[in-house]
């Protein structure tokens, strides 16, 4: 009972703190009252697209997961992307290149964003409490040259602004899937996880991924999917759609 009275008393104070006053006078009522209560501000978090769709942008699962666990933690989010071409469409009823298609990622990242998205170049880690980049073969392939050139992979010039950025003010970054190479490329000897090692009979397809993060300088980190990832402050990464490491 002492646990349900600590709950209520809140309540209770509230509801006397409304009510009617000797002579009749009027409080303001419980409406007026809420809405006149300032929502505490949650942290201000931006996600990084880099298109739409698993094989030549954002995986959509990834960046749906990431919302739905940032909305439960009351963040308040803005959507960014890149203003620059595809490296390619991809058919994805084929899984192939479809030639005479081009896109731009940003406006494909609209997609996911419902319209409401801004250009990465105008990102500044001093307006945000994290940054997240969620998984799909366009942080290799938009985000970066890592599909095409692995270890000697340039990153967009934006992208590797934003993560140095926020490291050098100590913020979290949370890298979803593959995204982990960015940081790999860019913050030097960084402590990232793309999971296992080790296929592991194609439990872990990519799981040679982690050999170029090395190859990039950097330190990998074994994890199982349920697993935090790694213990840098501002730099751990995930396999899968977890977006660990980002503290809200």
């Amino acid at each position: 009972m002492a646990a349900v009275r600590a709950l209520m008393a809140p309540r209770l104070a509230a509801a006397s703190a409304l009510a009617p006053l000797p002579g009749n006078t009027r409080m303001p009522s419980p409406r007026a009252a809420l809405h006149g209560s300032a929502p505490r501000p949650g942290p201000k978090v931006a996600l990084v697209l880099s298109g739409c769709g698993v094989y030549d942008g954002t995986e959509l699962h990834e960046a749906s997961a990431i919302l739905v666990h940032l909305s439960r933690g009351g963040a308040e989010v803005q959507i960014f992307a890149p203003d620059v071409p595809q490296m390619h469409v991809i058919d994805h009823t084929k899984g192939q290149p479809a030639e005479s298609e081009t896109r731009n990622v940003l406006t494909e990242s609209a997609r996911i964003a419902r319209g409401k998205i801004t250009d990465l170049a105008r990102l500044s880690a001093a307006n945000h409490d994290a940054a997240i980049f969620p998984g799909g073969f366009g942080a290799a392939k938009n985000l970066s040259t890592f599909a095409v050139d692995g270890k000697d992979c340039k990153v967009n010039k934006d992208v590797e602004r934003v993560l140095k950025e926020f490291h050098e003010a100590g913020k979290p970054i949370g890298l979803c899937c593959i995204a982990p190479v960015l940081a790999a490329r860019v913050l030097r000897g960084v402590e990232v996880t793309v999971g296992h090692e080790q296929e592991e009979g194609g439990k872990w397809p990519y799981a040679g991924t982690a050999e170029a993060i090395k190859a990039l300088g950097a330190k990998h980190c074994v994890k199982g999917v349920t697993q935090p990832g790694s213990s840098a402050p501002s730099s751990c990464g995930s396999s899968r759609a977890h977006p660990c490491g980002v503290r809200l």
